[in-house]
């Protein structure tokens, strides 16, 4: 661990009862460990005085960084955020509502030491409602199946990354939850601890059923670009290739309708069925040529899905 430059990043949206705790917390175990470390804040337009908090501590203590958002874009804006702006070679996300312990920072390091490039921390015994850790569950053993990336929790968001990895990764819709999924199809080694789950003492959880379907819209995303991302075509181009050979069955079934059995065209949907699905394959084909060639020509990816209010403690320039 000698030599390391920790960066943790800390997404937090109305959690200013927490963010005081966590700072104490923090500062414990970091100062113990006789590391270079910086805690970047991302404040995700809370308006319960967080971002108040969050100045001042940035100007008192020179290893804090504060990111304000002009207003609440999600926790994965947030997170990329921070990890944009970390100078560390190994960066550390976790929770701001103390559930998750700073205590287990040093842990996930050693772990990842031992040839890993990223750490994941498992919340084996939960502290959470029962319903909420039954979704979860059901939603890890969908991504694991989906993916072949074998990790017990996905939703935890102590895990410990080299920045290398994690910097590679577009940050948009819950993809912060999929990333060592990405990280697994850049050939990176990954491995999970157990870690301390705490129950809330102040504020609310910000999850709800929302954030299921939009995991599942980017689960299913990710398996595109697991499979297809480099070549659009066999994605859309297998899907024409269907929607054509249906549009001929039904073509020739209407053929053998009305020249076997007399049966009139007008009778039967087929016609209408046959055009349908020629129309889908041409479209689907078409579809597959686009996204090839714009995966032939596009520039820079890189995206702004936020707005920066202010910054304490980092390079305005670089937004």
């Amino acid at each position: 661990m000698k030599g390391d430059f920790i960066s943790l990043v800390i997404p937090a949206y109305k959690e200013a009862e927490n963010l005081p705790l966590l700072y104490e917390q923090i500062s414990d175990v970091m100062k113990g460990l006789s590391l270079e470390y910086e805690v970047i804040f991302v404040d995700d337009g809370s308006r319960d005085g967080s971002d108040e908090f969050l100045r001042t501590l940035a100007k008192k203590d020179p290893k804090v960084r504060a990111i304000i958002f002009a207003r609440n874009y999600g926790q994965t804006a947030a997170m990329g955020a921070g990890i944009k702006h970390a100078i560390g070679n190994i960066i550390v996300p976790l929770d701001a509502d103390l559930q998750n312990d700073p205590k287990d920072i040093p842990r996930l390091v050693a772990k990842l030491h031992e040839g890993y490039d990223i750490v994941s921390g498992w919340r084996k015994d939960r502290h959470d409602e029962f319903f909420r850790v039954f979704l979860s569950r059901i939603a890890n053993r969908l991504i694991v199946r989906t993916t072949g990336v074998d990790i017990h929790d996905y939703g935890c968001t102590l895990k410990a990354y080299r920045s290398g990895i994690v910097k590679n990764i577009d940050f948009y819709g819950e993809i912060h939850r999929l990333i060592p999924v990405y990280a697994s199809w850049q050939g990176a080694k990954i491995t999970e601890i157990e870690v301390s789950h705490h129950p809330r003492k102040f504020g609310h959880s910000k999850y709800g059923f929302s954030r299921i379907g939009k995991l599942l819209l980017d689960l299913l995303v990710v398996k595109y670009f697991i499979s297809y991302a480099q070549r659009p075509i066999y994605f859309f181009g297998w899907l024409g290739i269907i929607s054509f050979a249906g549009g001929f069955f039904s073509f020739a079934l209407a053929l053998v309708l009305r020249f076997v059995y007399d049966i009139s065209l007008i009778l039967t949907p087929l016609p209408l069925l046959t055009a349908l699905l020629f129309l889908a394959g041409l479209q689907l084909l078409s579809m597959g040529i686009i996204a090839d060639m714009i995966i032939r020509t596009r520039g820079d990816k890189s995206r702004m899905i936020y707005t920066t209010k202010e910054m304490i403690g980092l390079d305005q320039n670089s937004f």
